[in-house]
């Protein structure tokens, strides 16, 4: 694709196509989701969409099927998954009309055209996982509320735009600005609903890494995953992403009383059991590490005895990974106790990665045991912290990166 600034309002056909959403669907995959239904559709039919499971039709939910994340660090965009919050999003956008406002402590308030925001500064590329703050939510025991995703709501792409600070620099920023406020063009369901927005600290919206996105993996971002623009926001949550971006305003104040930040995607400040009510929260921001296994599947059998090679993926979430540790355990025991009789992590062999936000490959060697294995990954970031062997509980299914297993059988 020609990159050039022309070609991001001339070349940009699929946002000025209006496209109504799937309606059929194909087949069916089961998630293997404790506590209740698990069993998804899995359709094609969404635009610009591979195979996709469905976990709402509209606003849109589609979940990348977890066999994508094996064939390769770069989610393909047909395939990378779709999270609306409720709001009722355009499906058609012309981006010779299109304006992004900015406003609040700035010298002036401006809407910028897109041609104006390419030229606000130099394009970089960014390559970052975008994952779901409620990623995996379907595992909580007991179930909680929300999208009940399994592991496929997180992507890893390669972003391409101008740096957010240049933009703000643009717009004549104050010495007092305190937080960056986002919205999109998305708007509530119903009236008196609140629009999805959310804010950012300044010293973090003037981040080298922070950018005003209009391009994925060397296309433009699908309309489904935000075009014309999106923020991206490397090792924050995608709720801090803000798809088909069009408002930006300058807070000078370090409260921020939206809907989406005060109350909405927050997590105990403090140990919670369900039903416990009243209890502090803060707001969710930076992911935590996370890896997988994506060379096998749950129940998959394999030759007991026989040398088994396991792969997957990995990510830091707010900084790059230091290492992974596998392992392979087998389970036995007096009346039928489990308690591991082989259990030993090895340090996995870690490939090179792009940046410190996006995927990493890992590989590893181990006898498969006679007697079948669960197997585990935990990966450890540079910032010191592993993933942890168990996670508390928490009423929204937030920010989970506890070590996931599967087991295996031995035939």
């Amino acid at each position: 694709m020609d990159w050039s600034r022309r070609s991001l309002i001339a070349g940009a056909g699929a946002g000025t196509v209006s496209t109504a959403l799937a309606t059929t669907v194909i087949s069916e995959v089961d998630l293997r989701l404790p506590g209740g239904p698990s069993r998804r559709w899995l359709s094609s039919l969404f635009p610009q969409k591979g195979d996709m499971i469905v976990q709402r039709q509209r606003p849109p939910l589609l979940e990348t099927p977890f066999e994508v994340f094996d064939q390769g660090v770069i989610t393909p965009n047909d395939r990378f998954f779709v999270r609306w919050s409720g709001g009722e999003m355009p499906t058609s956008i012309d981006p010779e009309t299109f304006r992004l406002t900015l406003r609040g402590a700035v010298k002036g308030p401006q809407q910028m055209t897109l041609a104006e925001i390419a030229r606000a500064g130099e394009t970089v590329e960014v390559t970052a996982v975008n994952q779901c703050a409620g990623n995996s939510r379907g595992f909580s025991q007991p179930r909680v509320s929300g999208a009940q995703w399994g592991h496929g709501a997180m992507g890893n792409a390669v972003w391409r735009g101008v740096r957010l600070k240049d933009v703000l620099d643009r717009a004549g920023v104050g010495g007092d600005a305190k937080r960056v406020r986002f919205a999109g063009l998305d708007k509530p369901l119903a009236p008196g609903a609140p629009q999805k927005i959310k804010s950012l600290p300044i010293d973090i919206a003037r981040r080298d890494d922070v950018i005003i996105a209009w391009g994925m993996n060397g296309e433009m971002l699908p309309l489904l995953n935000g075009y014309p623009l999106r923020l991206v926001v490397p090792g924050w949550f995608a709720t801090y992403w803000i798809k088909m971006l069009s408002d930006i305003e300058v807070l000078s104040t370090d409260e921020d009383d939206s809907y989406f930040i005060a109350k909405s995607y927050r997590m105990p400040a403090v140990p919670v059991q369900p039903g416990d009510k009243d209890f502090p929260t803060v707001p969710i921001t930076t992911m935590g590490p996370r890896s997988f296994v994506t060379s096998h599947i749950e129940g998959q059998m394999v030759a007991g005895g026989s040398t088994l090679r396991v792969s997957g993926i990995a990510f830091g979430g707010d900084c790059d990974v230091a290492k992974v540790d596998f392992c392979a355990t087998t389970y036995g025991g007096p009346s039928g106790v489990a308690r591991p009789v082989y259990d030993r992590w090895i340090s996995a062999k870690l490939q090179p990665g792009d940046g410190s936000f996006g995927f990493r490959r890992w590989s590893a060697e181990v006898r498969m045991p006679w007697f079948g294995a669960s197997l585990g990954s935990r990966c450890w970031n540079t910032n010191g912290v592993p993933q942890p062997d168990s996670q508390p509980w928490n009423p929204s299914g937030y920010a989970r990166n506890v070590v996931e297993r599967m087991t295996l059988v031995a035939s």
